[in-house]
């Protein structure tokens, strides 16, 4: 692509993986996409572009919080942990795994690092003692918080210089991507952390 200078930078291969390994079924694809072959070479190149701007758009939204990761001997399974938990406090083991896709091996390898180093507390649930419920501790909703200004501000960014309905857009299209089998639960927890933050806000007031 003339004229366009790409920076180096780490991708992160553990993510490539994972996502080959829990890949959507074709079955949840989108017509359109099921029907790819039928597309002009034109259209077929429009998408591709779409693809290539995914990729380089991710690389950089990952790469501010990837830089104070680092500090701190953490990975992006830490992020995902850190930011499902400040935002649903109280969180079970089971539904973080079922958020993450990974398996029950890494998620343990994960959570052991945040709670040996306190940036994650455990509870036992109220009725069943078996139960492991999950929050931030002080320390680690101060990183949580951290992580997500810095991804916040490159988000805000971008939807002010896309004009004023990229907001809505943003989400409309984001959501189309996911599978359509786990769509309305993905609205579910997005509408659920957003609750439960509006809820501790006003306590805190």
């Amino acid at each position: 692509m003339p004229g366009l200078t790409i920076a180096s930078k780490y991708v992160n291969m553990t993510d490539i993986n994972r996502l080959q390994s829990h890949h959507t079924p074709a079955a949840d694809l989108p017509a359109a996409a099921a029907e790819a072959g039928a597309i002009t070479l034109d259209e077929r190149e429009h998408l591709l572009a779409c693809v290539e701007l995914l990729f380089f758009a991710y690389r950089d939204f990952t790469s501010d919080p990837d830089a104070v990761l680092e500090q701190y001997g953490f990975g992006r399974a830490h992020h995902r942990v850190l930011h499902f938990v400040q935002r649903n406090p109280g969180m079970r083991v089971a539904r973080l795994l079922d958020i993450l896709k990974i398996t029950k091996q890494s998620l343990s390898r994960v959570l052991k690092q945040l709670l040996d180093e306190g940036f994650i507390a455990q509870k036992t649930g109220p009725e069943d003692r078996r139960e492991r419920l999950l929050y931030t501790t002080t320390k680690g909703a101060r990183l949580a918080e951290k992580l997500a200004g810095l991804q916040l501000q490159r988000i805000a960014a971008a939807l002010d210089g896309a004009g004023p309905d990229a907001a809505a857009g943003a989400r409309r299209f984001l959501l189309g991507l996911i599978g359509e089998r786990d769509r309305q639960a993905v609205e579910a927890l997005v509408l659920h952390s957003r609750c439960a933050a509006q809820s501790g806000e006003a306590n805190r007031s």
